[in-house]
């Protein structure tokens, strides 16, 4: 009886403890705001806010020569060919290190780390390109390209990662259309804001020149650090995610290797020859469309700027509804195909009609931004987790490939044979996107249709998923706490187990009846 008693005592004071130990964090979390809560949506929003964010001086300061094209040209005495260097000095180092980036997103920095130290090449780029217009070296300026360039793509990688780590199966579509309204706000901004700057720093000097020149891209700087300041937020709230929902449980622990992107799957493929088809017709289009609004359309130089920038202007707010769109109904290969149908459409109209252009460009941002919407999140659907951050760093890397080349054929296309021939070559690049986009649908059909799900479709078989993980788990969490409890234990035990609370020592062979308690303090 006394050892009934006494075994009952020592299971009241597990009970207590264990149970205090649950009340303590039952406690926090009934205490923990939605808005701290990394759970709930209201948090969610605010990390998205901060993700938006996070690329907004990159994008800002991408275009500065661009916005500032007169005062470069003329400040720093530069032609032509030399002034889009700074172009090519950003672009040319991303074919490979974007997708290193990724690469060392997944292996090397991880995603926290490696957000924070692109934001510095960024940042830092940024300043000795300011630096060197602010002390007339064109030389500085290239390097300061350079080293902007480095962190410039790998943070939009980055910025990917994150977005999928957080709101995969969730939104994901109307993240990356937010992302994407950002990053284009950060252009119009740019575009619009940089020559009244220049003009008030010039007022202030007293004249133009490259002091001047340097002194705004020195102001320009100042939404990279604002963009460095979102990345050390976003890792500090990234790593209280980690802590507080267990997030490291949820993990392959595989370790990806370069040799991966060979075993990168079919529909991955397509999907870079998607996007390098289609954005090939769109960037360096707007670079050249300027002069070929004035010289088609007899449009003043006001004129063409504002028509050649709608595409921009109006992805800006499309953007989010058109992913919110596509969150909703789902189908994402179906509206890459609407999309690409859509762009070649505005090419033809812009190639072989005199209609007016704004009704072309109108439709040329709409689709644009529907692609953007539907296309990038489909990579998170066909690779594993731990290949995200490779398979969207190789994905830009090829797109900045397919930039660069087509950047320079369309100029050399240009100079021969005019802009009718330059424009057919555009609707060329749109129907090899076409081809790869319905080769991308019948594929995924014969695979079972993943991509091209309706959205409560998606929602279903990510909630199976979700159950099936949980059931995998909760034996385990039983077992440790619970068996141990349940094991019969004899009065010889039970005394042992009382005399060592109370500080007695015991002898060597005594040991062997304690497991559980040394168990429980391995844990501790």
């Amino acid at each position: 009886m006394a050892d009934f008693e006494e075994q009952q005592n020592l299971l009241e004071e597990d009970d207590e403890s264990s149970s205090g130990e649950r009340g303590s964090a039952s406690g926090a979390d009934r205490q923990m705001s939605a808005i701290c809560d990394p759970s709930r949506a209201l948090h969610r929003v605010v990390v998205l806010t901060f993700m938006c964010f996070l690329g907004f001086g990159s994008y800002f300061c991408y275009d500065n020569p661009a916005a500032l094209q007169t005062q470069v040209i003329q400040d720093l005495n530069l032609n032509t060919a030399k002034f889009m260097q700074l172009y090519a000095w950003y672009s040319w180092p991303n074919v490979v290190l974007c997708f290193f980036g990724g690469f060392l997103l997944d292996r090397v920095f991880g995603i926290r780390l490696g957000t924070i130290i692109f934001s510095l090449f960024v940042c830092v780029g940024q300043v000795i390109f300011a630096a060197g217009a602010w002390l007339d070296l064109f030389w500085l300026m290239e390097v300061g390209r350079f080293v902007f360039g480095i962190g410039g793509e790998s943070l939009a990688v980055a910025q990917n990662t994150y977005a999928v780590n957080w709101f995969k199966g969730k939104e994901l579509n109307l993240v990356f259309g937010l992302q994407l309204s950002m990053a284009r706000l950060g252009s119009t901004v740019n575009m619009n804001i940089m020559g009244w700057v220049y003009n008030k720093v010039a007022a202030a000097v007293g004249s133009p020149g490259y002091y001047t020149l340097g002194a705004s891209l020195m102001i320009a700087a100042v939404t990279c650090v604002f963009s460095l300041i979102c990345a050390l937020v976003l890792g500090f709230l990234d790593k209280r995610a980690e802590r507080i929902l267990h997030k490291e449980q949820g993990k392959t622990g595989e370790v990806i290797k370069l040799t991966d992107v060979k075993d990168f799957p079919l529909t991955l493929w397509l999907i870079f020859i998607i996007c390098v088809g289609y954005y090939v017709a769109i960037f360096p289009f707007i670079g050249l469309g300027q002069v070929f609004f004035i010289e088609k359309f007899n449009f003043s130089p006001a004129e063409a700027r504002a028509v050649n920038s709608i595409v921009y202007i109006i992805s800006a707010p499309a953007s989010p509804v058109l992913g919110f769109m596509v969150d909703k109904t789902g189908r994402n290969v179906v509206w890459v195909i609407t999309a690409v149908v859509a762009t070649l459409a505005a090419h033809v109209m812009l190639a072989f009609t005199f209609w007016n252009p704004w009704i072309a460009m109108s439709l040329l941002g709409v689709s644009y931004s529907l692609l953007a919407c539907a296309l990038w999140p489909m990579v998170a659907f066909v690779v594993p987790e731990h290949q995200l951050g490779t398979a969207y760093g190789f994905m830009q890397s090829i797109q900045n490939l397919g930039l660069a080349l087509i950047a320079m054929a369309a100029g050399a296309i240009l100079d021969s044979r005019g802009y009718l021939v330059l424009e057919v070559f555009f609707c060329a690049c749109i129907c090899i996107a076409l081809i790869a986009v319905v080769m991308l649908y019948f594929v995924d059909y014969v695979k079972g249709g993943d991509l091209n799900q309706s959205a409560a479709a998606r929602a279903k078989v990510q909630k199976e998923a979700t159950s099936d993980a949980e059931a995998k788990r909760r034996p385990s969490k039983q077992t440790q706490g619970d068996l141990a409890r349940l094991a019969p234990m004899s009065a010889f035990s039970l005394r042992n187990r009382y005399l060592s609370r109370l500080g007695a020592q015991l002898p060597d062979h005594c040991s062997t009846h304690l497991s559980s308690l040394a168990y429980r303090s391995v844990l501790k």
